[in-house]
């Protein structure tokens, strides 16, 4: 065929019921120019849906509101490894897209361009992946948590939509993260610190840490090859540590304040059981990484 007739989205008889952004959007999936402007088809919807009080179906292909939106947990975890996948190799480009052929899961063409973004193509409920917290948190709030974390974390928060019977927003999810994991102050707080880079013979690290445990405030002090290190032997030395730390991963806080950062750190409970992840935020590096242990360490309480 060198022609075909069709209407808007589909609506008509007149001319033939085919959807002719559909048709056309497949068309320029595969290489072929159409001539024809989709770059803000979100526009060209509203216009339709206003002028002609007809609804675009939420899944109608390309102009669907949740088109280009998943709940589903294996489909977030495929987007997410596929975004992932995509923005580690656009790095390796300098960041141009059009050198790198589109080649995500589940997307047949970047939402970007016909006018949507990338905020609402994972949204949280009861029935998501453990995927698909850890993508907003990293994508819409800078924080890229360890990925034996994100169990952890997704458990929580889609208890939490279950609880509620609804969807989460990204926002609501970045604030339960912080309520849940961050800065967890209780039943220990870190009040203040010292750290002394020049201790030993061996360039150790001496630290003296102010704390609130069991209702009273304590002076520990401890020495190691590392500021968490030497906080861990003076948490020792108190009788404090029941555990073994694991894993230690920290980064700038992207899309946040320039000084901001975030430390995330995995503990092992002597007395068994599942290891557990917790976090700290500051903008100090240092104080994050402490704030994280003391967030694992209640985490495990």
């Amino acid at each position: 065929a060198d022609r075909v007739e069709g209407t808007l989205f589909g609506n008509g008889e007149r001319t033939g019921n085919l959807d002719i952004v559909i048709v056309a959007l497949n068309m320029n999936s595969h290489g072929i120019e159409t001539g024809l402007d989709f770059s803000d088809l979100p526009s060209i919807r509203q216009v339709y849906e206003r002028t002609t009080r007809m609804v675009v179906p939420e899944r109608q292909p390309y102009a669907g509101e949740l088109v280009f939106t998943a709940f589903s947990g294996s489909h977030q975890d495929a987007i997410k490894k596929g975004m992932d996948r995509r923005a580690a190799e656009l790095a390796g480009l300098n960041g141009d897209s059009d050198a790198l052929p589109w080649g995500v899961p589940y997307l047949t063409i970047d939402p970007r361009d016909i006018g949507r973004s990338y905020e609402a193509i994972i949204r949280i409920n009861s029935q998501s992946g453990k995927g698909g917290v850890a993508y907003i948190l990293d994508r819409e709030h800078g924080y890229d948590l360890p990925k034996t974390m994100h169990p952890q974390v997704g458990a929580r928060v889609y208890s939490l939509a279950d609880e509620l019977g609804r969807e989460l927003g990204a926002d609501e999810v970045r604030e339960f993260f912080f309520r849940e994991f961050v800065n967890v102050a209780a039943p220990l707080a870190l009040l203040d610190y010292e750290l002394d880079h020049h201790a030993g013979a061996r360039g150790e690290v001496a630290c003296k840490a102010r704390i609130a445990h069991g209702g009273e405030e304590r002076i520990l002090s401890g020495l190691g090859n590392g500021p968490i290190n030497a906080f861990v032997h003076a948490l020792e030395e108190a009788g404090l540590k029941d555990f073994h730390v694991t894993d230690y991963r920290s980064h700038a806080v992207r899309g946040g304040s320039d000084s901001d950062s975030a430390a995330y750190i995995q503990i092992q409970p002597d007395a068994g059981g599942t290891p557990l992840w917790g976090c700290g935020v500051d903008p100090s590096i240092e104080m994050a990484g402490l704030r994280a242990l003391v967030s694992a360490f209640n985490l495990a309480r």
